[in-house]
């Protein structure tokens, strides 16, 4: 086995006891120097995280491709039977997460299109959807004549705030998009209760949550349908790649026949769409055959690899949420998460009386690449103001404070996909570091 794939034999009770003998070390020396009587980086202090460049590459490289990947490409170029990985892969999917029909497809974004089209609903009809969220999960409505109503987010967990839907529901409502942000399962009891009471249906964009569920359910077979991406930032990534989900089989031929003109040649002879042999509904949204390869090895290690970053956050989080002002998104005791795109942590700058900038600024001399992105909100953006491309004009709201809360009040830290006990301990002590100089930086 290659270097590349070495992490894959680390198993969890290795990392557990390797990260416990790193903190119980650190508990007990503590440290030579108090951290408050250290000088920061920023101001001309030593760094705290001197960690080797090429080590951390190691730690926070993603996506991870090694030995069996390559293999597999190699053969499926060898023996040129590329259309039979997708089967594969559907199946295997099939299996994993226990969903009744499945789908692949290119991308994330024409799995929400294929989605939407086999929803069939009447021009006009409207469905709620976070505007915390990628573009294709709105934009996509549009080409059947559906409207957006733009959900708020919880400030404490990111996702779809039930209680601002509750507000929002209008006769036209027929659906609503459940997205679960950054990996961490929206509360779908709740929602599937709701949703049930008011006659909507329920939908999923999970594209950031492959292998997160909730009560034993996985994220993407809760809703009626729902959707994956394996873009290549995904925690499942295949460069590029999505996955239709689907509780019913009449979704589920409309939603591939829309995408894949061979389908209805392989449904029954009674089915709707068994008549449109030959055309199918005009995309072609088939995944590519490579793409499939890679994610069917990937598959095979997705919840080991995601254990391992779960550990490591953990490890990191536990001790960092004990400083003033420091919070990590709520995950329920019934929620198993995912990360994608990293650690998000919330910082209550107002309380702080500290920037966000400055705060970035100092982690960052200390060593630890600290780093903020705010989600472009989608009701701000253009295309959703110009009349010409809805049925109706969609809703803008006036403000979305859940939104505006998180945007503002968020940093991320690396994932680390390899166990790594003292690169979490001195990310600590450069928290505490900075946080115990936190009125300097403040008044600077």
């Amino acid at each position: 086995m290659s270097k590349n794939s070495s992490h894959h034999r680390v198993s969890r009770r290795q990392f557990i006891k390797a990260s416990s003998v790193a903190v119980a070390g650190l508990s007990v020396a503590k440290y030579a120097t108090p951290v408050s009587a250290e000088t920061l980086a920023v101001a001309g202090g030593a760094k705290t995280v001197d960690i080797p460049a090429a080590r951390m590459a190691a730690l926070t490289r993603w996506p991870r491709y090694g030995d069996a990947e390559k293999q597999a490409l190699c053969a499926l170029l060898d023996n040129n039977q590329f259309y039979p990985e997708l089967t594969n892969f559907e199946k295997e999917w099939q299996d994993y997460t226990k969903s009744p029909f499945v789908k692949a497809h290119i991308n994330g974004s024409s799995a929400l299109t294929s989605m939407y089209f086999a929803l069939d609903l009447p021009p006009g009809s409207e469905i709620m959807v976070p505007s915390y969220t990628f573009v294709a999960t709105c934009l996509a409505m549009r080409f059947f004549g559906y409207v957006p109503i733009f959900i708020d987010i919880n400030p404490t967990t990111a996702t779809f705030d039930l209680e601002d839907a509750k507000r929002k529901l209008t006769p036209r409502t027929r659906a609503l998009v459940a997205m679960h942000s950054w990996g961490l399962p929206c509360e779908m009891d709740q929602l599937e209760a709701w949703a049930k009471s008011k006659g909507l249906i329920l939908l999923e964009d999970a594209a950031h949550a492959q292998g997160a569920s909730m009560q034993g359910r996985m994220m993407g077979a809760w809703g009626l349908m729902g959707i994956f991406s394996y873009q290549a930032s995904k925690v499942l990534p295949s460069i590029e790649g999505g996955m239709g989900m689907y509780q019913q089989r009449e979704h589920y031929e409309r939603a591939a026949a829309f995408g894949e003109y061979l389908d209805p040649a392989r449904f029954s002879k009674d089915s709707p769409v068994h008549a449109y042999e030959g055309t199918g509904f005009g995309q072609k949204y088939r995944m590519h055959p490579l793409a499939a390869a890679l994610a069917r090895q990937q598959l095979k290690r997705l919840d080991a690899m995601n254990a391992v970053v779960a550990d490591n956050i953990k490890s990191l989080n536990q001790q960092l949420t004990q400083l003033p002002g420091i919070t990590e998104p709520r995950c329920r005791p019934d929620q198993k998460r995912v990360y994608y795109n990293g650690n998000m942590l919330f910082v209550d700058f107002k309380k702080l009386s500290l920037s966000r900038h400055a705060l970035v600024k100092a982690l960052l001399a200390e060593g630890v690449p600290a780093r903020f992105w705010d989600y472009p909100e989608q009701h701000k953006l253009k295309i959703y103001a110009e009349e010409k491309w809805w049925h109706h004009p969609p809703v803008i709201p006036s403000e979305m404070p859940g939104n505006a809360y998180v945007n503002a009040n968020h940093i991320f830290l690396p994932a680390f996909y390899e166990p790594a006990p003292d690169v979490v301990a001195l990310y600590v002590k450069a928290f505490q570091k900075v946080w115990a100089h936190r009125k300097d930086l403040a008044r600077a």
